[in-house]
């Protein structure tokens, strides 16, 4: 399910697009300030943000500079939802990084049209994730590991495919609890291990020692990419 984080101060109007979100099947987080926006959606990973530019407490432009310089969060789409209207306002806010400008009123019709148009343009380019001889195609829900399918469950695809698209970043159990498990969740900081140990069993040459998720002391797991082509080159080596 893409997870959208809407940022509106408009309590009516927030109240109007979630709902219509929600019908389309999309989960929407956020709330009618400014403040705190960027850590938000770092603790968040949304999939796409909705940001008005003329929040109380903010101004949204400064938001997706903020988004854009973020590391984490630079890929994440960013659609202004404004009453600036002008033509010098639509170019500064595109100009900044957004990816569409939606000058309010609009019709919600659109704007889940546009937000769709998003999402077909990342599903294109990321439908098979790779990583050497791992291969996770989102489509039809398979993994591969030189060329052989991998027996998943449901949950350990979900925790892959979120390691894989963010390579080398660190996630706490937290973060990857809210981002795999959801908020309605009956789950603990050791479910994770749990679930990263049988990844580990199925993906990795040696889980004892392992090259392709590793663990941030303190800190999380973190896929690595670049060990995971090292760990295809050893493990071609051997067969040769």
């Amino acid at each position: 399910m893409r997870k959208i984080a809407l940022i509106e101060d408009d309590a009516d109007l927030y109240a109007l697009v979630k709902y219509n979100l929600e019908k389309e099947g999309f989960a929407v987080v956020g709330g009618h300030t400014g403040r705190g926006v960027v850590e938000f959606c770092r603790r968040e990973r949304p999939d796409l943000l909705l940001l008005d530019i003329m929040l109380p407490d903010s101004d949204g432009l400064d938001i997706c500079k903020g988004i854009r310089q973020h590391p984490e969060l630079a890929h994440i789409p960013v659609i202004f939802l404004t009453a600036r209207a002008s033509e010098t306002d639509r170019i500064v806010g595109l100009e900044l990084g957004a990816n569409d400008y939606i000058v309010k009123p609009f019709f919600i019709r659109e704007l889940i049209a546009r937000i769709k148009i998003q999402f077909r343009g990342q599903a294109s380019a990321t439908r098979v994730l790779k990583a050497g001889k791992l291969e996770l195609d989102r489509s039809s829900c398979e993994v591969r590991l030189n060329g052989a399918a991998l027996t998943l469950t449901a949950t350990e695809f979900r925790l892959l495919e979120f390691l894989m698209s963010r390579p080398g970043v660190v996630f706490s159990r937290e973060q990857l609890l809210d981002a795999v498990w959801g908020h309605d969740r009956a789950v603990t900081d050791r479910t994770v291990d749990v679930y990263i140990l049988r990844l580990r069993q199925k993906v990795e040459a040696d889980p004892a020692n392992p090259l392709i998720i590793r663990s941030v002391r303190g800190f999380g797991y973190s896929f690595n990419n670049s060990r995971a082509q090292l760990e295809s080159e050893q493990q071609a080596a051997v067969a040769q």
